[in-house]
């Protein structure tokens, strides 16, 4: 059963976060709170925890994941970013959306990518920005629910939903409703998914 370890949303423990990367880096699956809905993690580096996302989940191996980054910086270095689309990154995030770009080559292989494409993300949460800084690379990540279900909100719940993760960090802060996901790949903003961020000034 997974370790429950209370956390504040606003400013987290240095100790709790530290807690959580060193799970992170030992191969481990934790849920954390963003500011959409929470989220199910591991980290980008390590297949044998990606793999065991999946399992969690119940998803095809094929099945692309998101990156949880800290800041535009970071977005560099794992998609290609021209300079349109940096002018919308820069204006909507951090924020309740996941963009699709072109993946660089830092991608690892064994990360599952779709048409050579990223799901990035910088939630405007100080938990995930904290997480992501400390462990120095994305986490990859998926919303936290079980198949055909809506998203998991209560920390608790998650822990009985997913035995099988290694901590979950417990707030009341994260939202209820998944992000807005927009298609940069191509050159177009196309909203593939309308959620928590508005659309309106994408274009």
């Amino acid at each position: 059963m997974a370790m429950l370890l209370p956390i504040n949303p606003e400013h987290p423990e240095p100790r709790k976060i530290e807690r959580a990367v060193q799970i992170l880096e030992q191969g481990g699956v934790i849920g954390y709170p963003t500011d959409t809905v929470y989220g199910l993690g591991c980290d980008l580096t390590n297949k044998q925890a990606i793999g065991r996302l999946h399992q969690m989940k119940a998803m095809p191996r094929n099945k692309r994941l998101s990156f949880v980054c800290p800041d535009l910086g970071d977005i560099a270095r794992y998609a290609v970013v021209d300079n349109a689309t940096y002018r919308i990154l820069k204006r909507f995030l951090p924020g309740p959306y996941c963009f699709v770009l072109r993946a660089s080559r830092e991608v690892p292989k064994m990360v599952p990518t779709r048409q050579n494409t990223v799901g990035i993300r910088v939630p405007d949460h100080a938990v995930a920005q904290a997480l992501v800084r400390a462990l120095g690379r994305p986490i990859i990540s998926t919303t936290a629910r079980l198949p055909d279900g809506p998203p998991l909100q209560d920390p608790w719940e998650i822990e009985q939903a997913f035995p099988a993760l290694d901590l979950v960090l417990a707030t009341e802060s994260a939202g209820g409703e998944p992000a807005t996901v927009v298609d940069l790949s191509d050159g177009q903003v196309r909203v593939l998914r309308h959620g928590a961020g508005p659309v309106e000034g994408l274009a």
